[in-house]
């Protein structure tokens, strides 16, 4: 059962004309649609619940709109890719995402604009009216929105910076600098902190999540902006600091804990996104991910589109006894779950799953091979590539649709500190020990062994043992791997500065809109970032630096003439 104390959220959906912000999600009821200026009650809890609720409700399609926040910061990058799918027609609208070769017209960016400003154009309505003695509801939105800010100065960097929907007919928003917006996301975190309280309600930004979403900020400042100054590391480790010390928050016993249909019970989930099969249904990666026969496997009787898969190079990352590679990924041949007398599935526990299309093993089942012909040329066939599983596949026909989001979490906490640690040679009386023994105790959970789950300071600070290079083969047939259609390049990843900390950030977090960030903050020695200087499947290598921002959508261009495109990018 979901904890349900997340009512802002689910409020928000039944609040179909509120303060005339026009039509929204669908429900059967509407609690509160005669709601409006002048009859709003700031005393009753219902009527501000609902007043907040759809602010809150955006934020859900922000992150699970289809070619949302999760695409835009996995697709792009070196563990998760969706190739054109032989035989099955589609994935092309996400080859470009891989292959680093978009532009204003890439349909990932205008949803994830889109469902941002209407948010903050939410929180700036329920803001303008809401009494300044509602403190701590004021604090949840603005939390909201300079969260929401933050991200979009990640993604685009020059935004339009609105705090205030009473502006005049005509009015068209001004672009503000990233720096502005840089400025305001730490200004509004940092005064809201007291407001936010130190209480933990699932669903609800606590003072904890503003020093999460600070520390993010100041991890990558030298990324936003160029230069090398240390001080914005010390800042990083102060926010992640005080969670880690005062926050009460304890690493989940299993991994997958956090991921599961519900995750409010977890003690690491710092701030979440809660979904809800019936009112809140988002999650849509088993549907993406899998075939329809790999449901099975699961006891899931849902859709399934047979898309997304790893970058096979990534896999060969993992150690064999890290316990994170399957609880993370499917691979090999694939079994029905079988159904227990409590009326629950136990997965893969079955029989084989009967699938001989592309059927490269020669068995009749469903196998997934984690090898990949390429992106788009000829793409994959269908049993092709590892599938992402972290994310808990529920049976029935429910899939992952209903499951929560951890957000922010006690390990993303550990290892921004452990990063800082190690770009400072230590700091505040702790060492780069320090740094090495949290990336340990988060390991230790996904390991048997103590000592494959230790990590040196001279692991973490050495190469990556990612294999990077271009890899693809050109040929065609699913049981055909014509060595002479093979391109590759050989670069490796042992001039990566910090490299075996971009490991561990890999195999904790795929999946957690992490990596595109992460790649576009670590360097090589050469002081091209990872991002753009390796290659990796059908990605290639370049000196172009305008791939670590997304340019302006087309569609925000045209609404706006006082909008200039970014840096590097053709179009208005």
């Amino acid at each position: 059962m979901k904890n349900l104390r997340f009512k802002h959220i689910l409020v928000g959906l039944a609040a179909s004309s509120c303060l005339t912000f026009g039509s929204c999600t669908d429900l059967s009821e509407n609690l509160y649609d005669s709601l409006n200026e002048s009859n709003l009650d700031f005393t009753s809890e219902n009527d501000v619940n609902a007043l907040m609720g759809q602010a809150f409700a955006q934020f859900r399609y922000i992150y699970w709109a289809w070619n949302g926040y999760f695409d835009l910061q996995e697709e792009c990058c070196d563990t998760y890719m969706t190739p054109k799918r032989i035989g099955i027609g589609w994935g092309d609208l996400y080859v470009n995402m891989h292959k680093h070769d978009w532009d204003y017209n890439l349909g990932h960016i205008d949803g994830f604009w889109n469902y941002a400003y209407k948010c903050i154009g939410y929180c700036n309505q329920c803001l303008d009216i809401l009494p300044e003695a509602n403190a701590a509801d004021r604090a949840q939105l603005r939390f909201l929105r300079a969260t929401v800010y933050y991200m979009l100065m990640d993604a685009f960097r020059n935004v339009p910076l609105e705090t205030t929907r009473n502006v005049p007919d005509g009015y068209l928003p001004a672009q503000s600098s990233a720096q502005d917006i840089f400025d305001f996301c730490v200004t509004e975190l940092s005064e809201i902190k007291d407001d936010l309280g130190k209480e933990h309600v699932f669903g609800y930004a606590n003072r904890y999540a503003a020093c999460m979403t600070l520390a993010k900020l100041y991890l990558n400042h030298n990324a936003y902006f160029g230069g090398d100054d240390n001080s914005w590391y010390e800042k990083a480790y102060t926010e992640v600091n005080e969670v880690i010390n005062d926050g009460g928050y304890s690493l989940a016993e299993n991994y997958l804990d956090n991921f599961k249909h519900d995750i409010d019970s977890s003690p690491e989930v710092i701030f979440a996104i809660p979904l809800d099969i019936t009112h809140a249904s988002h999650n849509y990666l088993s549907s993406k991910c899998l075939p329809q026969s790999g449901l099975a496997a699961y006891g899931c009787t849902g859709a399934a589109q047979n898309g997304s898969c790893a970058v096979p190079q990534f896999i060969d990352t993992y150690d064999a006894e890290d316990k994170r590679l399957t609880d993370t990924w499917a691979g090999g041949i694939q079994k029905n779950a079988v159904k227990n007398s409590d009326g629950t599935y136990t997965p893969q526990a079955g029989d084989p799953i009967e699938f001989t299309a592309d059927d490269w093993s020669g068995t009749g089942y469903l196998n997934y091979n984690k090898d990949v012909h390429s992106i788009d040329n000829p793409g994959a066939y269908q049993q092709e590539g590892y599938r992402f599983v972290k994310s808990e596949i529920c049976s029935g026909t429910d899939g992952t649709y209903g499951n929560d989001v951890a957000f922010y979490r006690l390990a993303d906490a550990m290892f921004i500190k452990a990063e800082c640690l190690l770009r400072l040679g230590g700091y505040n009386g702790e060492t780069e020990q320090t740094a090495a023994d949290l990336i340990t105790e988060v390991r230790k959970r996904s390991f048997d062994s103590v000592a494959k789950a230790t990590r040196t300071v001279a692991q973490l600070k050495g190469g990556s043992v990612y294999d990077y290079g271009h890899r693809e083969y050109t040929c065609e047939g699913f049981a055909n791997w014509d060595r002479a259609s093979y391109v590759s390049t050989q670069e490796g990843g042992s001039d990566i500065i910090l490299g075996g900390l971009l490991d561990d950030l890999g195999w904790e977090f795929v999946g957690e809109h992490h990596r595109r960030q992460d790649l576009i903050r670590f360097k090589m020695q050469d002081g091209r970032n990872v991002f753009n200087g390796k290659s990796w499947f059908c990605k290639d290598a370049t000196t172009e630096t305008k791939w670590d921002y997304f340019p302006l959508p087309k569609s925000a261009l045209d609404a706006n003439i006082s909008l200039k495109q970014n840096e590097g990018y053709s179009g208005n």
